[in-house]
């Protein structure tokens, strides 16, 4: 049996080390500013992961002192209600950062309200103008999930420069905003998706390889050049012969970190990692209230 070399990369050590930092610069600034920094998740219906979800950013904004103005809808909320909501924490002061919760109930588009949202209290990084100002390289909120592994290989001095680099997966959430921003760090990037042919050929080039499309055990020991550096976004719940669930990765742990020179582990890697990002805009928001 193979035994572990890969280092793993862990982003709940680093989330709290970031959440340490924001605490710290949010009591420095509120003073300044006569307030807390505010989110408001917007949530509707009772999906039970979303609530799990909502859950852990409530309670990671209650640790560095960011004020929570979340508001949860029955599942029967029309879109033009929604509208109005995200239009009034538009103009409401006390909020930087606004967050609609995914997946909506099928009657509601999800991208008509993504639009609604002020660009900059965009705490998702998923507005048009953020995913623009990230493609011509300026200032703006990042898409946090992609944010949060960048953030996490350059804690590991991960070398980015003249490096393979391979993106699996090519949503709008993750895999287009991920290869833009390993792009601007100078690597050589490649995409690959569910209809990419040879995709064992292509991942065995990769010197960093950022799995990212829901599917469990996609990438293999065999498809992983030694020593890669390997970032599993996936997270997908599977259930076993007794009737057990656990979370698992798109990435097989086991026989991949015998092969690997770096990994991430799931739950515990990525994961966490999304979460301090979110409170990070939502800080970045925050203190632009400073010049204004």
């Amino acid at each position: 049996m193979k035994t572990q070399t890969a280092k793993l990369l862990d982003g709940k050590a680093l989330a709290a080390k970031i959440q340490q930092e924001l605490s710290a610069a949010i009591s420095e600034l509120q003073p300044k500013i006569g307030r807390p920094p505010g989110l408001a998740v917007l949530m509707v219906g009772d999906n039970p992961a979303s609530t799990a979800y909502v859950r852990n950013k409530e309670k990671a904004c209650a640790k560095v002192g960011i004020a929570s103005f979340g508001k949860h809808f029955p599942a029967e909320t029309t879109q033009r209600e929604l509208e109005e909501v995200i239009t009034t924490l538009n103009h409401d002061e006390r909020v930087d950062g606004i967050l609609v919760q995914l997946p909506l109930p099928n009657h509601l588009d999800a991208v008509s309200l993504l639009h609604q949202i002020d660009p900059d209290k965009d705490a998702d990084g998923l507005h048009p103008v953020n995913l623009g100002r990230l493609v011509r390289g300026e200032t703006g909120l990042r898409s946090c999930t992609p944010a949060g592994v960048m953030r996490l290989l350059e804690e590991y001095e991960i070398p980015f420069q003249g490096k393979q680099a391979l993106v699996v997966g090519r949503s709008i959430l993750v895999g287009k905003p991920m290869a833009l921003m390993l792009l601007e760090a100078d690597a050589t990037v490649t995409i690959a998706h569910s209809r990419s042919h040879n995709l064992k050929t292509i991942a065995q080039n990769a010197d960093i390889l950022i799995a990212a499309v829901g599917r469990p055990g996609l990438i293999s020991a065999d498809m992983v050049k030694p020593g890669a550096v390997v970032v599993d976004v996936g997270m997908n719940r599977v259930t076993d012969s007794s009737g057990n669930s656990r979370l698992v990765g798109d990435v097989d742990l086991e026989s991949t970190a015998a092969v690997a020179g770096f990994i991430t582990p799931v739950p515990g890697g990525v994961g966490p990692m999304t979460v301090a990002i979110l409170l990070q805009n939502t800080f970045a928001s925050y203190s632009r209230t400073v010049s204004k």
